[in-house]
């Protein structure tokens, strides 16, 4: 077992775990002129993240560990903190994108982690994964009041 890459795993889908509650939180609760487009826009971050939440809990699985579950947990690897926002949508969207460049960072980590141990299926995932943030990174920013 690559426990250096299993880690950085375990981080990063702590991460985007986060970011997906924050993002559907934020899906919930969002109110103001401009509610349709970022109902909208924090519902497409939700919907994207938890598929990938899924596959890397599998690739976790696939290096032989288990992937973690419990909240707890979640909470103990994220680097993504837990943020009190009002409800508009500037706010919210302020966070959301300082979250998203938290997630960057350990997706980062474990593709590096994944190269370095010759896992090529896993690297491409975290590959992917990085443009999809990136995505969502201009996506926040070109929304922000």
């Amino acid at each position: 077992m690559n426990e250096e890459l299993i880690n950085a795993i375990k981080i990063t889908i702590a991460d985007h775990y986060a970011l997906y509650h924050k993002a559907h939180g934020y899906h919930w609760n969002v109110e103001g002129a401009d509610f349709e487009e970022y109902h909208s826009l924090f519902g497409k971050i939700y919907e994207d993240t938890i598929v990938d939440i899924d596959d890397m809990g599998e690739n976790i699985r696939k290096l032989g560990a288990y992937a973690p579950f419990k909240m707890t947990r979640f909470s103990e690897l994220t680097t993504v903190p837990e943020t009190e926002v009002a409800s508009d949508c500037n706010s919210m969207t302020v966070d959301l994108l300082a979250a998203v460049e938290l997630v960057i960072v350990s997706n980062l980590a474990a593709y590096r982690a994944a190269e370095s141990a010759g896992e090529v299926g896993i690297s491409n995932f975290h590959q992917d994964r990085d443009g999809m943030l990136k995505k969502w990174r201009w996506q926040l920013r070109a929304s922000c009041c």
